[in-house]
């Protein structure tokens, strides 16, 4: 069994289509276990120890459990619309965002921007924004990073969450906000 490949397949449903096994979440994108078990075994080796393995073990911390496991969610990271009940929160000073060489002109005309997902994701520091942006792969080119200007930002209104596994999340960036690294 493949942990990596469920976890991935686990992020694709809770984040993007619960209807791809059946199953449904609600407004804050919670997800019955028991359901989303059932579901996933359809098509691929699953029961609870295993889904709890990969909550536990998973890297980025991407998945959460209620207090009795009976429902689970991601973090972030969602193109479906839901509301994960991220607090507001002030950002540090500076945050960082890492992305490829491909997208370095609409960014720095247009900002940045959530695409399919709800917010644009942020990182605390350069050396995880250069992973990030390492992750688009050769296609688009090599990484770039870009520093934020968070504290600017705030006093300019623009609203922050932190997301409990660290990644801050606003809904865009604009343009002047942003430095090249």
């Amino acid at each position: 069994m493949n942990l990596t490949k469920l976890s991935r397949f686990l992020s694709f449903i809770l984040r993007h289509d619960p209807g791809a096994i059946g199953i449904t979440v609600d407004e804050h994108g919670w997800a019955d276990v028991q359901e989303l078990i059932e579901g996933i075994a359809k098509t691929r080796y699953m029961d609870m120890a295993v889904l709890e393995e990969i909550v536990s073990t998973d890297e980025k911390q991407r998945y959460s459990f209620n207090e009795d496991k009976t429902l689970i969610r991601a973090n972030q990271g969602h193109s479906i619309p839901v509301d994960v009940e991220l607090p507001e929160a002030k950002p540090p000073v500076i945050l960082y965002h890492g992305t490829a060489e491909g997208f370095v002109e609409s960014i720095e005309a247009q900002g940045l921007k959530r695409q399919s997902r709800l917010y644009v994701h942020l990182s605390v520091d350069p050396q995880t924004a250069k992973i990030v942006g390492s992750r688009h792969g050769k296609k688009h080119g090599k990484p770039v990073i870009y520093e934020i200007h968070a504290d600017e930002m705030c006093k300019d209104g623009y609203v922050f969450y932190l997301s409990v596994n660290g990644v801050w999340l606003t809904k865009s960036v604009p343009a002047q906000y942003i430095t090249r690294l």
